[in-house]
């Protein structure tokens, strides 16, 4: 792997274990075999000032790269990546490579503008009617959207033995929707329907057990989280 300027970089890396998208940045990096500093951002309190001068919008990830802070999930992921080619994504220095990432990037805009915001909607909605209706719209979405994108997964995307850019930057959320089915944040009929997708059901079935996707899991404590998040949101918007 190429090293910018000859020497490794300096990465702190502004992150919390259970934000999905900063579980984005943490599958690069170790992927990339990068190594960094970590600092933890609690997102249950407010932030803190000189957090919210690293990043005003006071999200995370984010990154100091050698003194330059870079902010937002995939753009972070995107950076890394674009700095260290490597099996995730390969340099545009071909039209073959150039390919690769923009179907990379096309699977990733799917799940992202097609599919990724149902699991969040079902999880929020009270009525076991409306989230089975939901849960039918998602089961639709992905087969028609996203199974045809993995027709050659062998096993991650387009053909690759590695983790790509494309499990990086939607792994986060397939983890999500089978661990929240198994507990009952979700209904099981999100994952029973999925299973029933054969391309996309033998790709998640890799992609939620790779190391760099687990490495900083704890399932338990993200199920806390993900239920205390998820009866706020439920209180506040029964207020308004």
């Amino acid at each position: 792997m190429a090293v910018l300027n000859g020497d490794a970089p300096k990465i702190t890396l502004y992150t919390n274990h259970g934000c999905p998208y900063a579980h984005r940045a943490h599958i690069v990096v170790k992927e990339l075999g990068l190594q960094y500093d970590e600092v933890i951002i609690d997102l249950a309190k407010p932030r803190e000032p000189w957090y919210l001068e690293v990043n005003p919008r006071g999200l995370v990830p984010s990154i100091n790269f050698n003194g330059e802070i870079i902010t937002e999930s995939a753009i972070v992921s995107q950076f890394l990546a674009d700095a260290y080619p490597s099996h995730l994504l390969p340099p545009s220095d071909s039209v073959d490579n150039a390919l690769k990432r923009a179907r990379i990037n096309f699977f990733t805009d799917t799940w992202t503008t097609k599919a990724g915001s149902f699991w969040f909607k079902i999880a929020l909605e009270d009525s076991e009617e409306e989230k089975e209706k939901l849960t039918q719209e998602l089961i639709g979405v992905v087969n028609k959207e996203i199974e045809p994108l993995l027709k050659d997964a062998a096993p991650f995307f387009g053909g690759s033995s590695k983790l790509t850019f494309a499990e990086a930057i939607v792994a986060p959320f397939i983890l999500r929707l089978y661990a929240f089915a198994k507990h009952g944040l979700l209904p099981k009929s999100v994952t029973d329907g999925l299973d029933r997708l054969p391309n996309f059901s033998k790709w998640a079935a890799e992609v939620i057990k790779h190391d760099s996707v687990t490495y900083i899991w704890d399932e338990e404590k993200t199920l806390e989280g993900s239920k205390k998040k998820f009866a706020s949101l439920k209180a506040q918007a029964k207020k308004a």
